[in-house]
């Protein structure tokens, strides 16, 4: 999708110093949801170039740990920060994931879209399934799980899952979503032990 320079969130981002529009859907979705306090240890997918971490450091204070990552370069540095620039499916990340407890993991992942609906949708939701994978294997009890999806008829197969490891799912589409956009949250809140 194409940015537009007059967009009110792409301006709105650089007058405030986030490196990305992205950072307003989350903020939202905190807003909405309360998913973020002090001190969490955070997995940020899809974390470039940053405007999320920035958000979750805000928010995290001085004892709050983030693994970002991404296959693009993270354009924040920050001693909180971890940055792992690999490919979500590696085998390494699940290493990395193995070695703490994590109170959230969350995706802002997105594929590199090829103009076909279908292949893109697909696409999408393996992202979105890998993070599902990732929360329900990694994600401490109590956690919360955010994925971003393009809306398919894999969500509904998604939230049937999410329903049986969180006692809260919820879809969601922020207000600073593109228009002409059809991307969605899903979010899982408090994981089951």
């Amino acid at each position: 999708m194409n940015y537009n320079p007059r967009d009110p969130y792409f301006l709105q981002a650089k007058a405030e110093g986030y490196v990305a529009r992205s950072v307003y859907k989350l903020k939202e979705l905190d807003r909405r949801y309360k998913l973020f306090r002090a001190g969490m240890r955070i997995v940020d997918l899809g974390a470039a170039p940053g405007s999320w971490t920035q958000y979750l450091l805000e928010k995290g204070g001085d004892s709050a740990i983030i693994l970002a990552i991404d296959l693009q370069p993270l354009r924040i540095h920050d001693p909180r920060v971890q940055f792992l620039q690999m490919d979500v499916f590696s085998a390494q990340v699940e290493a990395f994931l193995a070695s703490s407890a994590w109170d959230a993991i969350l995706s802002d992942m997105a594929p590199a879209t090829t103009g076909s609906r279908t292949t893109d949708q697909a696409r999408s939701a393996a992202l979105a399934e890998r993070s599902f994978y990732l929360a329900e294997k990694y994600l401490s009890p109590g956690g919360v799980w955010v994925a971003k999806l393009l809306e398919s008829p894999a969500r509904d197969s998604l939230v049937v899952s999410a329903r049986q490891i969180f006692r809260e799912v919820a879809v969601f589409r922020p207000k600073s979503t593109r228009k002409g956009s059809s991307e969605c949250f899903l979010i899982g809140r408090s994981r089951r032990p």
